[in-house]
């Protein structure tokens, strides 16, 4: 019974390499999963390395608590606003300046933007400026759909479950052949598996019918997974970020200069399109500010294409005649099948806008936040109260059901069918 007894050793070595190596694989993708994180939410203010808007944020994990840094990226202003010492003190350390609230970061979602920091801080600095850019590429799914990780999880299940029937089928073997040959054939069984080659085993294993229906059991659940994976992520956009005839900044216009949304995006509140604005709303501001100080006493390049494209001589404060519009490239889009009205979200629901479009006063470059599908939005509806309270348009529906019943005449009209929208797409 000694080469059995060597046999099961042998298994037990290989699962605690295997289990050694999965531990380490899913700290791999946690780090893997911060990155991209890091680079959708935190890069535009923070750096690993050195202080931009907000702190360096390298060696963080030692300088905070876990809970803290957790409460903390999820509502800074609130810790602020309730006094925290730790809060104050960084809030008065960086003039000031508020922190973004990310609400729509998940604890393990902030826990692996901490990973992903304290994996970062440890490497030298072209090592980790190579991994960031690695992670921004990686596509994560925060819409409750099968992401990466769960593929690669199954995957492992497969492999360990394969692994298992081998290791079960070379036991069975070996106690039939004892049975079979009596005790003292077990150093002739020994001898025999010595000398068999590896394509001798491999045509045993492809004549067990036992491995053969489990591998077919398996790749036909990996393949339906892949499938549904693909199928799922059709048509969703998230993380789109195209390249605009203008490198238009949210974060110094939205974020640093703080000016409100609807401003420029005046459609928002009254209309179901945003509305992009025209170059004269840009003009309002930038008949004064050309930012020269950072282009040796000339204009900014992107402020020269507006006046470019409005044929605009600042010099003279007169524009031409040859003007033609700015090509701006959408980047939400949803489907024909699907209708959306800005106006009653921003000024009935009273949604900021952030809701949809993530830390939107924060980016550099805007890009697709959420990933707008079915399942968000009716996950959205589920969860968000309806606010009904000196509500003009909840006002009219109230009086609406009054006047039913009385018995009262009713027409569309009073419930909202002469609004453009209800015709007009």
């Amino acid at each position: 019974m000694r080469s059995i007894s060597l046999f099961f050793r042998s298994v037990v070595q290989s699962l605690v390499i295997i289990c050694f190596f999965g531990i380490n694989t899913l700290m791999a993708q946690d780090a893997t999963e911060g990155a991209a994180l890091f680079q959708k939410n935190c890069k535009s203010c923070h750096a690993l390395d050195r202080k931009m808007t907000g702190p360096a944020l390298k060696g963080v994990n030692e300088r905070r608590e876990e809970a803290w840094l957790l409460k903390w990226i999820k509502n800074a202003p609130a810790m602020i606003a309730s006094g925290d010492p730790t809060a104050v003190q960084l809030y008065n350390e960086n003039n000031k300046m508020l922190m973004t609230p990310m609400p729509m970061l998940t604890e393990g979602n902030i826990l692996s933007i901490l990973a992903y920091i304290k994996t970062e801080g440890e490497k030298p600095l072209a090592a980790a400026a190579t991994s960031s850019a690695a992670g921004a590429a990686a596509v994560t799914s925060s819409d409750g759909g099968i992401n990466t990780y769960m593929i690669i999880g199954l995957i492992a299940v497969i492999l360990i479950a394969l692994f298992i029937i081998l290791a079960l089928n070379r036991v069975i073997a070996t106690l039939e052949k004892l049975l079979i040959d009596g005790p003292d054939a077990e150093l002739e069984l020994l001898e025999v598996q010595t000398e068999s080659s590896g394509l001798s085993n491999f045509n045993h294993l492809v004549k067990n019918k036992k491995f053969i229906f489990f591998t077919i059991i398996l790749s036909v659940i990996f393949l339906s997974a892949v499938g549904l994976k693909g199928m799922w992520n059709t048509g969703v956009h998230q993380g789109y970020q195209p390249v605009q005839p203008i490198k238009f900044s949210h974060q110094l216009h939205a974020g640093l200069n703080q000016i409100n949304c609807q401003y420029c995006h005046s459609g928002a509140f009254k209309s179901k399109n945003a509305s992009i604005p025209s170059l004269n709303v840009c003009m309002n501001c930038h008949n004064y500010v050309q930012a020269t100080e950072k282009y040796n006493g000339e204009i900014s390049p992107e402020i020269q294409k507006i006046y470019t494209a409005l044929d605009y001589d600042p010099k003279t404060s007169q524009y031409g005649a040859n003007q033609r519009p700015v090509e701006w490239i959408r980047i939400h889009n949803l489907p024909d099948l699907a209708y959306f009205n800005h106006s009653q979200h921003v000024s009935v629901a009273g949604i900021e806008c952030q809701k949809c479009h993530g830390p939107i006063e924060t980016m550099a470059e805007v890009y697709q936040y959420s990933p707008l599908t079915m399942k968000w939005c009716i996950n959205c509806h589920k969860e968000t109260e309806v606010n009904h309270k000196d509500n003009a348009y909840y006002d009219d529906l109230i009086a609406a059901h009054e006047k039913l019943k009385k018995g009262d005449k009713i027409t569309a009209s009073l419930l909202g069918g002469i609004e453009c929208g209800k015709c007009h797409y």
